[in-house]
């Protein structure tokens, strides 16, 4: 697979990561440890470089899972962790120098390794100033424990406060054909900051797979069931995006998947995706966008298509605004 480098911090992956969370979190039917980490090694195998984890997703479980799987090749690949919230909880937030500092500790410890490629906030944390939250990764980078700092959903504001005193090498935030409202927010900013972006929820949480549909029912562990946006009605709505990549997955002999990622990583050469899977097919499914180039016209006629709909459905429930769809 081909590497990337996340904006001008040097910092060298593959074009395509994976997203960790559903591993241990966030959806039903996780496979257990052992098929987790032979996901993780056949990601390895496959060119896959770049591991997304944080504290939270268990908590804490998928930290070691990641930690176990990626040992043997821990100079091979980069691991990408996260703080930001109270007791490893997604709660309350909590971006405390001294809660930063002791929750790299317990990560170092869970990864199995002495430091962190790169560390996030995950989420601003409107009570401590940015600049104290950028000043303390910073003194982590001092002393080795980390090398490079990133923000997760963050706006144009905090990013600029948060680079100035201690470089940002990735802004994290979701980003998809259905939700492209980083492209009039940041990308503008990050590119004239030399700032890598990483996409989650690249595939829309499995919708823009084609897999998924207004008869789907999800389980009640399963955060989808009772998401806005993937409520029987919004879906219905929503099937228009999944039709217009389907168009081109059929005109390709691709996956619709493989023509969801290959359309992000088309539209700027520092942006790197992160598709979560548990399952090993899947994986080789997606690592299959790497190779799947979309023509000009292609390109033109998906993000066209795109911006003549509209996404029904909030991304996140009400209850979960206050502190997961924060950005400042």
């Amino acid at each position: 697979m081909k590497t990337r480098q996340l904006g001008s911090s040097g910092l060298e992956v593959s074009e395509l990561g994976l997203g960790c969370m559903g591993l241990s979190h966030g959806y039903a039917n996780q496979p257990d440890r052992n098929e987790a980490i032979r996901v993780l090694r056949d990601a390895v195998e496959q060119g896959i470089t770049f591991f997304d984890t944080a504290e939270v997703y268990g908590p804490y479980t998928n930290e070691d899972i990641v930690g176990e799987a990626l040992k043997p090749f821990r100079e091979k690949v980069v691991i990408a962790t996260k703080f930001g919230f109270k007791d490893g909880s997604n709660a309350e937030l909590d971006s405390r120098p001294e809660t930063i500092r002791k929750v790299v500790d317990a990560s170092l410890k869970r990864l199995r390794t002495d430091t962190i490629d790169l560390l996030y906030q995950h989420r601003v944390d409107p009570v401590i100033p940015i600049e104290e939250v950028a000043g303390t990764v910073k003194d982590l980078i001092a002393l080795g424990k980390v090398k490079h700092f990133g923000l997760s959903e963050a706006d144009v504001v905090n990013i600029r406060k948060a680079h100035a005193e201690q470089p940002v090498t990735a802004l994290q935030s979701e980003y998809s054909l259905w939700w492209r409202e980083p492209e009039e927010k940041v990308f503008s900013v990050l590119e004239e900051l030399g700032i890598g972006f990483v996409p989650f929820s690249p595939l829309g949480r499995g919708f823009l797979t084609g897999k998924i549909n207004a008869g789907t029912r999800f389980e009640k562990e399963d955060g989808r069931s009772y998401f806005p946006r993937f409520q029987k009605e919004n879906m219905e709505a929503n099937q228009a995006f999944v039709d217009i990549l389907q168009h081109v997955a059929t005109e390709k002999e691709a996956s619709t998947a493989q023509v969801a990622l290959a359309w992000i990583l088309a539209q700027k050469p520092w942006i790197v995706p992160i598709p979560g899977t548990t399952k090993p097919e899947r994986l080789k499914e997606n690592i299959g966008a790497a190779a799947l180039e979309l023509s000009s016209a292609e390109l033109k006629s998906i993000t066209q298509g795109a911006d003549h709909i509209e996404a029904k459905g909030g991304r996140y429930p009400e209850d979960l605004d206050r502190v997961i769809d924060r950005k400042a």
